[in-house]
């Protein structure tokens, strides 16, 4: 960061004094942007309904943080510089109230959209005192003795602003787009006959740059947040975050029961996928599929199943151990092929097809990537979970005993953020 040097006995220029804030103002500015990046941050500004409620709200103080040019206009003696951007920070220490007003037609509601934007004025005009430079002994009342004032301080603020949309039938009614170089902030839906606005009426807009973490709960990469899914449900994309790790693995097959004389084979074990999904938005919802493990054979004539799919929305999938083709119930001896695969990771991994059946032995179930095989038993052993084949079964110790089979390990899906 640049810093005057001054020299004793020389004459002090309006520029060392306007040097020094233009230069911290840099100074901090880059620093922001080694914290934050060029994009915009909020911080603060919390909207609030009034105690007791009433049909106002309250924004709190906080900032925001915005690329923009150096000054567009000169700085006292310093020329304007709009060809080189900055980060700056406009602060509001105090609060700004909005009153809204509840539409006139009945079974309507409507949504007020919050916007915000850094703004930069120049204010607190005051009339200086001057010396004539002709005459050193006498005072000047503002520039050139002409009484003017001066605007005193170049501000930096956050500017608030309430845009109404338009009224329409509950549920049905939108919130307006933010302006050209505003920010959305907040959503707030009033119904008709509504009197006063409550907390459960506010809604942060999803695409609001809100800073949601301090430096003192940060880690280092992902591992802030993690959620496994060991069932189908939707993953919501928190606030503050635009991608995600995901690591997904498909179901394993079932495997048939044995019938006298034949042991069956082992299920194929569900494929495997790691990606960076990128591109989020918070709020947004990601719908998650986890594969059901496949079918147990019985001795009944219940055939095995293949292994379910396992999806993290459209951005990555694995696919479930299958059954072989030439497996039935009266011939279970044939292990399971293919195994199920990853697609559309970063990474992706086909599981094992499970072994045949031999002499009185249940072939070991194929396993998924990054988890086990089962061995077999006499009746069938449930597949390693995640996504493992599960393991055939035997005919006894005569070879003429019928075993049931077991169901194929689950998928699984885990989220790192």
């Amino acid at each position: 960061m640049d810093r005057n040097i001054v020299y004793p006995s020389s004459i002090p220029l309006d520029t060392d004094l306007l040097s020094i804030n233009r230069n911290m103002m840099i100074g901090l500015g880059f620093l922001a942007q080694a914290v934050l990046g060029a994009g915009p941050a909020v911080d603060g500004l919390v909207c609030q309904p009034t105690n007791p409620a009433s049909m106002n709200v309250t924004i709190g103080p906080g900032s925001i943080t915005q690329l923009g040019p150096i000054d567009v206009l000169p700085y006292g003696s310093i020329p304007a510089d709009s060809n080189e951007l900055i980060i700056k920070m406009g602060i509001n220490t105090g609060s700004t109230s909005f009153s809204l007003t509840a539409p006139a037609s009945v079974g309507q509601s409507i949504n007020y959209l919050i916007q915000g934007s850094f703004q930069e004025a120049d204010a607190t005009p005051v009339v200086l005192p001057y010396y004539n430079a002709n005459n050193p002994a006498q005072s000047f009342n503002g520039p050139s003795n002409s009484g003017s004032a001066q605007n005193t301080v170049r501000t930096q603020r956050v500017q608030l602003q309430i845009k109404p949309g338009a009224p329409g039938n509950t549920g049905s009614q939108t919130t307006p787009s933010a302006d050209s170089s505003w920010l959305p902030l907040y959503s707030i839906t009033v119904s008709f006959g509504q009197t006063a606005v409550t907390a459960a009426n506010i809604a942060v807009v999803p695409t609001a740059p809100f800073l949601t973490w301090k430096l003192p709960s940060l880690r280092p990469g992902f591992g802030s947040g993690v959620q496994s899914f060991v069932a189908g449900g939707n993953f919501v994309v928190p606030a503050g975050v635009s991608q995600v790790e995901v690591e997904i693995w498909g179901a394993g097959a079932g495997s048939y029961a044995s019938v006298p004389g034949l042991p069956s084979g082992g299920g194929a074990g569900g494929g495997y996928a790691r990606k960076l999904a990128g591109g989020l938005i918070p709020g947004q919802s990601v719908q998650v599929t986890v594969g059901i493990g496949g079918a147990a054979g019985t001795t009944g004539g219940t055939a095995a199943g293949a292994g379910g799919t396992s999806n993290f929305g459209q951005f990555v999938s694995a696919s479930g151990g299958s059954l072989n083709y030439l497996a039935t119930t009266s011939a279970p001896g044939n292990g399971a092929t293919p195994p199920g695969i990853g697609v559309g990771g970063d990474v992706n991994f086909a599981g094992s097809a499970g072994q045949a059946g031999i002499y009185n032995q249940g072939g070991m179930g194929g396993a998924s990537p990054i988890g086990g095989a089962q061995n077999s038993g006499t009746t069938g052993n449930t597949g390693s979970f995640p996504g493992g084949g599960a393991a055939g079964a035997g005919t006894g110790g005569t070879g003429n005993t019928a075993f049931n089979g077991a169901a194929g390990g689950g998928g699984l899906v885990v989220v790192r953020w």
